[in-house]
């Protein structure tokens, strides 16, 4: 098992590309599906869940290759519209193979990711609003089997009750292709979602509206292939600025996407670093303790403070000035990462969806596991500015959001290998 080894206490400086997004080239791979010819998808990461996303393109009779964080994927045929479970099971969103399975051929069988049994889930959102477009859902030894009467989609008006990114994401790819105008009240409005839809249309699919809470969809009978670039990674950028900010550092990433990342921006800025912006260009230097966020941080859908940032700034207030409190309205789990943080030293008491974060003098490094994505990267955080060594294992959770995580800190000086 590979782990990484950290020696805390460097300040980190220097400069630093933002990756393409993880969470815009995975559901743009499963667009693809929809289009007669080849995509060309540059500025995407090298991550395990894109090798994944590809391993599924390739299992349907989709050509997909990759090299220099260019993916190559030729849809002209498809000869599957089944996704075997093990491969369901290596990236928890490959759900959204359902929609553009769907979209392509009007069914797909395919398995809960993880596993799971039928029942109350994040999914069932997912199946209502495909059902609300003529598809017929049944469960069959633990697949779920989709087929649309007449071979394809139907337009409909659908109001989900969460602005969920993956239901936003299945029933846009359903609709492109479906006959007849799809309408998505409360859908997601994360940027992730535009970048999704700024492909399909260079594909020329007919969407309107992303962005805000009303997507609107004219179907059409066949979608092209395209060349395009895929926007920088939000979440990583608010890693990486969580990072330096923890270690008194100084840092300035390029190919930013500035707009998108203002939600966490502002949030960041409360802790006394000094945060200056240009288009694609975001500067930070800390240089003194960081002080604690006098307001709630309450993770909301965007344009409010993103989840999956909600563990990288916590790991960064551990050694603040003062008391943070977090409140996570999005996932139930989100906090499996205040346990190695608490071996590290840090006072977090948890009480339901609240978490109060009182700042310690400093954290003391220790041996440690990764137990989620995002938890994984507060836990190298923690590592970079605790004194002494550490250890983090179950690096496969990492490696599926971050690009060369350890190349990125060795380059700004931080002190780190894999072994």
């Amino acid at each position: 098992m590979q782990k990484f080894i950290i020696n805390g206490g460097r300040r980190l400086r220097g400069e630093l590309a933002l990756q393409g997004s993880k969470n815009s080239s995975l559901p743009i791979m499963a667009a693809s599906l929809l289009c007669f010819g080849e995509c060309t998808l540059h500025s995407c990461p090298a991550l395990t869940d894109v090798y994944a996303a590809a391993r599924i393109l390739n299992c349907v009779g989709c050509k997909c290759t990759f090299s220099d964080n260019t993916a190559a994927i030729d849809s002209a045929s498809v000869s599957s519209t089944s996704v075997s479970e093990k491969l369901m099971r290596e990236m928890r969103s490959s759900i959204i193979f359902m929609g553009a399975m769907l979209g392509r051929t009007g069914e797909c069988t395919v398995s809960v990711p993880g596993g799971c049994e039928l029942g109350p889930r994040p999914i069932d959102m997912h199946l209502s609003a495909l059902s609300k477009m003529g598809i017929d859902i049944r469960e069959n030894g633990g697949d779920i089997v989709c087929r649309a009467s007449g071979g394809r989609a139907r337009g409909a008006k659908i109001s989900l009750a969460f602005p969920s990114v993956g239901a936003t994401e299945n029933v846009i790819l359903a609709a492109v292709t479906a006959e007849g105008e799809t309408v998505i009240n409360n859908a997601a409005r994360e940027p992730e979602i535009c970048d999704l839809c700024s492909f399909l249309r260079k594909c020329g699919a007919d969407i309107s509206g992303d962005g805000e809470s009303r997507i609107i969809i004219i179907g059409k009978k066949q979608l092209h292939g395209c060349e395009y670039t895929i926007m920088p990674d939000r979440i990583v950028g608010a890693t990486y600025l969580s990072m330096a900010a923890a270690t008194k550092g100084e840092i300035i990433l390029t190919n930013a996407c500035v707009p998108e990342m203002e939600p966490f921006l502002s949030v960041l800025e409360q802790t006394g670093c000094s945060i200056y912006t240009s288009e694609n260009r975001i500067y930070l230097r800390s240089g003194t303790r960081l002080r604690a966020v006098k307001d709630i941080i309450r993770t909301m859908p965007h344009p409010g403070f993103p989840t999956d940032a909600q563990a990288v700034l916590m790991a960064a207030l551990t050694a603040a000035d003062g008391t943070s409190v977090f409140e996570e309205n999005i996932f139930d789990c989100r906090y499996r990462h205040i346990e190695a943080l608490l071996k590290m030293g840090a006072n977090i008491q948890v009480l339901g969806k609240v978490a109060v974060v009182k700042g310690v003098e400093g954290l003391r490094g220790a041996n440690i596991e990764a137990t989620d994505l995002r938890g994984g990267a507060a836990l190298v955080i923690a590592a970079l500015c605790a004194d002494g060594s550490s250890e983090i294992t179950r690096l496969c959770h990492i490696d599926r959001g971050y690009e060369n995580m350890e190349e990125a800190i060795r380059l700004l000086g931080g002190d780190i290998r894999r072994s």
